[in-house]
Order: C-alpha cells, then sequence, then structure tokens
C-alpha cells in the first residue's frame, strides 16, 4: 500500500452472475489497484457450485466467501467484517468500473474530510442508441440520479462499526443502502459523491420483471417502521406511482363489492359498480399508456406494457400489505439476540477427546460467567454438538449423556441440546457445518434461525450458523485453523468477550 490513499478493501456480493468475471477483469485492467483484498460473497442457496475465481486480481488477493442466500445485505456485512482497512468498497456484481477508476477513488478518499461516513461512485447506464429504451431499461437507467446506491459506494469502517453495517432484514437488493445511510445521518455522519464512475449494462430481464420488482413495496413497509413517514424525503427517493397503485385496486374493489352486494338485493344503483369499474379501466389505461409513451413502442412492448400494467397495482398493494404486517412491531437494527448456541468441546468445556468421565469436564475460562449473564439478560441458551464418537462406537450415548449432565451442573441448565451422534460419513443434514442442529434448535425454542446466534471454535460452527440464517462468533482455541480466522465475520477471544460482542449488535 502506498501513501497515495487511505487502506481499503473491495467487497463484491455476488449470486454467480456471469457479470462477475467482467467486474473483476476490469478490476484488473487498472493502471494501480491499492485495494488490501477483494472479498468475493457469494450468496447463492445450496446446493450450488462454485463460483470459479482467480486467486489474485491486479495483484490482489481475493477471497470467496458463503453466505447461503441470505441476502445483499448479510452479504455484505460477511465480507466487511472479514477485512480491517479503514475504508470498504463496495461494488454490485453487475457494474463495470472505468478506466482510472482506482486512481479516483484514491482521490476520493483522500480528500474524504474525518466526517465523511461514505462516498458514493458516479453511475452510467448505457442505453441503446438506435433506438428509444424499454421501460426496465428505462427503470435501470434511474440508478444515475439515485443517491447511496451499493453499486460503488466506500464507507469508512469506523461508521460501519458504529450502525452494526447493513439492516439484513432487507433481503432483497431494494432499500438496504438507503437504510444505511439514514442510519449513518442520524449518527452525524455525511455522505457524498465522489469522481469515480462505474457502468452499469441493463441486465437482461423477462417481461413480468415489472411485476417481480414489486415485492420491494414490503420493503418500503419496513423503510417507513424503522425512519418515519418522512424517510423518502429523508432518502432523496421519490414517491413512485404507489397512490396511484392505490387508487386503482381500490376502484375494483368497490366495483365488486357493490356489484356482490346488488347480487344479494341490497338496493344500489347500478352505476356504482359501473362507474368505479370504468375508474379502475380508465386509470390501467392510463397507467399502461405513460410507460408505452416513451419507450420503443414495438408490438411486444406495447402487449407487455399493458398486461403488466394491469397486474401491477394489485402486486404493489399486495406487497405493501405484506410488509406493513411482517414488519408491523419491528424494532431497530440491530436485532437483540434472543437466544445464543454454544459448541460443547472446546467452547464451553475443554477438549477432552474421547471423554467418557464426568469428573474430568472443565469448563474454559469465563464459560459460567458467560452463561449467566446471558440468562439474566433474559437470552436463552443451548448446546449444539457433533459428538460422531458415539456413532463410532468409542462412547456409548450414556456416557455422552452423563458428560452433558455434568456440564448442566457447572455450568446451570440449558434450554435446548442438540447433539449429532452421526459419523463424517453418513452424510447427516445435522453434523456441522450441516445446518440441521441450529435449525432444530430454533425450532425447539420457537424461534427464527435469525434470532439465533452460535459461539464455537471452528470454522464448521460458523457455517452451520450462517447456513441455517443465524448469526455467529468464533472464539478460536489452538485448534481453529488460521483460514478458518480469517473467514470468520466475528471474533473473540474468550467466551466472555464473546458475549459483550453478542449484546452490543456485533455478531453479524
Amino acid at each position: 500500500m502506498t501513501d497515495s490513499a487511505p487502506a481499503y478493501s473491495i467487497v463484491i456480493p455476488t449470486v454467480g452472475r456471469a457479470s462477475l468475471r467482467d467486474l473483476l477483469n476490469a478490476l484488473a485492467r487498472q493502471r494501480r489497484l491499492e485495494a488490501d483484498r477483494i472479498v468475493v460473497v457469494d450468496d447463492r442457496g445450496e446446493p450450488v457450485p462454485d463460483v470459479e475465481l482467480p486467486a489474485t486480481v491486479g495483484g490482489v488477493p481475493v477471497t470467496r466467501l458463503r453466505s447461503w442466500g441470505r441476502g445483499p445485505a448479510a452479504a455484505r456485512n460477511l465480507g466487511w467484517r472479514v477485512t480491517d482497512t479503514e475504508w470498504v468498497v463496495f461494488l454490485d456484481d453487475d457494474v463495470l468500473v472505468t478506466d482510472g477508476w482506482s486512481d479516483q477513488l484514491a482521490s476520493d478518499l483522500r480528500a474524504a474530510p474525518a466526517t465523511l461516513a461514505g462516498s458514493q461512485g458516479r453511475v452510467t447506464v448505457p442505453l441503446p442508441t438506435d433506438r428509444k429504451p424499454t421501460d426496465w431499461e428505462r427503470n435501470t437507467a434511474g440508478l444515475e440520479g439515485a443517491w447511496w446506491i451499493t453499486a460503488d459506494l466506500a464507507v469508512r469502517r469506523q461508521a460501519l462499526e458504529e450502525v452494526a453495517g447493513f439492516d439484513e432484514r432487507f433481503r432483497r437488493a431494494f432499500r438496504e443502502d438507503a437504510d444505511l445511510a439514514l442510519r449513518l445521518q442520524q449518527n452525524g455522519w455525511q455522505l457524498d459523491r465522489g469522481r469515480r464512475r462505474v457502468l452499469h449494462p441493463v441486465r437482461p430481464a423477462g417481461p413480468w420483471v415489472s411485476v417481480s420488482m414489486q415485492r420491494g413495496n414490503a420493503d418500503d413497509a419496513l423503510m417507513r417502521r424503522l425512519h418515519g413517514v418522512g424517510w423518502r424525503h429523508a432518502a432523496r427517493e421519490t414517491r413512485g406511482a404507489f397512490a396511484w397503485h392505490v387508487a386503482t385496486v381500490a376502484a375494483y374493489a368497490l366495483a365488486d363489492l357493490t356489484a356482490v352486494v346488488r347480487g344479494l338485493g341490497v338496493p344500489v344503483r347500478r352505476a356504482v359498480p359501473l362507474t368505479a369499474a370504468t375508474a379502475g379501466l380508465l386509470s390501467t389505461a392510463a397507467f399502461a399508456a405513460k410507460r408505452i409513451a416513451p419507450g420503443s413502442r414495438t408490438l411486444r412492448e406495447v402487449a407487455v406494457m399493458t398486461a403488466t400494467s394491469a397486474v401491477i397495482p394489485p402486486a404493489a398493494v399486495f406487497h405493501r400489505l405484506r410488509g406493513e404486517w411482517r414488519y408491523r412491531s419491528t424494532p431497530p437494527w440491530p436485532r437483540a439476540p434472543r437466544a445464543v448456541l454454544f459448541d460443547r468441546d472446546g467452547t464451553l468445556i475443554r477438549d477432552v477427546p474421547l471423554n467418557t468421565d464426568p469428573s474430568l469436564v472443565e469448563p474454559t475460562p469465563g464459560a459460567r460467567e458467560a452463561v449467566t449473564r446471558l440468562r439474566d439478560k433474559g437470552i436463552r441458551v443451548g448446546v449444539v454438538s457433533n459428538q460422531s464418537a458415539v456413532g463410532a462406537g468409542d462412547i456409548t450415548r450414556a456416557q455422552m449423556d452423563a458428560v452433558n449432565a455434568r456440564v448442566e451442573e457447572l455450568l446451570g441448565p440449558f434450554d435446548t441440546w442438540q447433539v449429532c451422534v452421526h459419523t463424517p460419513e453418513e452424510g447427516c443434514a445435522c453434523r456441522k457445518p450441516e445446518p440441521g442442529m441450529v435449525r432444530r434448535a430454533a425450532a425447539e425454542l420457537g424461534l427464527p434461525p435469525s434470532a439465533l446466534t452460535v459461539v464455537g471454535d471452528i470454522g464448521s460452527d460458523v457455517t452451520a450458523a450462517l447456513r441455517a440464517g443465524a448469526r455467529s462468533v468464533l472464539v478460536p482455541t489452538e485448534h481453529t485453523l488460521p483460514v478458518e480466522i480469517a473467514a470468520a465475520p466475528a471474533r473473540a477471544d474468550d467466551l466472555p468477550a464473546a458475549v459483550d460482542l453478542i449484546l452490543h449488535g456485533g455478531a453479524p
């Protein structure tokens, strides 16, 4: 690293799109890429093949992580937490950095005052020059004027730590960036645009993409719950067409309701349902015309706009109501922990291989203090432990149960015990790093996996948590591999420190 720029890392969440390779190639062509490392977080679900990545890009080492389909917000959190640089540069996997981007980034970061939390790159969306753009192309082009989008956003680590990163309840690539910006500003930070530029090519999309985009209305409900009715103005967002959609749906609903009422013999003028239905049709037609007019107006485009314009209003209202219900009592981010699951050997108690003697059980330093502190806070506790020695016949289940009973004598009762006795060769769904035990614990506790944090001493504990949709903290021992420590999104020196991290929202 030279003195030309503050230290930074690059984090790229991906769902395996082919455009990722183009982005990495564009980074490799930079005259001088000064990143500490590039972290690519594969956020596809399972099972999927690994993303093939080069070991280095432009001389910068590449780290690959998996976030197991938890959404781009969770993927970015996982990525930035394994870095240690002053700045984290988030790039989406469907953008292309322009020539000179790295030099302009260095200039933007050098010029950033101490009060600046984020520097946003400028986005250009290439559109066809031989015809008018389609509705989807125009929608993508709107990114050019958007604020705080993570297509290219450099964020100061200190600021990310203060607000606990991205809110992982935003499971789609929509609004999580505006939410981060508002929380940063509420904490007294500033954000601004830099000079660097990225290209955002229009991704291929099917004819119903505009309908699927209406799922974002649920995220708008979450934004309103978190930031109040004025969140759009604060986030520099336009109001959109939602009010129009509500009026359209209301007109059709009134037409249906009055028609049913008339059918039951209630005296309602025939003109009422006819007028309401006409109003709904006119509203739909006007909406379609507004979308068709600036486009290419081909037969296919007109047909798609007409069909989707009829479906969008009810889809938008449905997803907004779904969001209002789902997030009706959502607290601010970060989420308060509700349960903590501990690995047994090497985490709660000292690891004694093939232990059959309860008298040899010895808690690790600070274990009782840590578990008691969680209980006193009203946080439920449990154990998730691989015990393949039982399946291999090296110890009996009764001997394992006796050791577990001694653990409870020394550390107090646990709300759930999840033990996998299968050997690795059996290929079960419960043995860590598989997520089965974490999911079973969540079900037994009556909690979603996202409300749980897993504390363990090796990488399989962390992976099981992430695959289940839970959070994790690694407490390394002499048996923890360096690669496992480097890949852990949160680390603590001992169990009391892990509990501190969990209680203060530092466990992603």
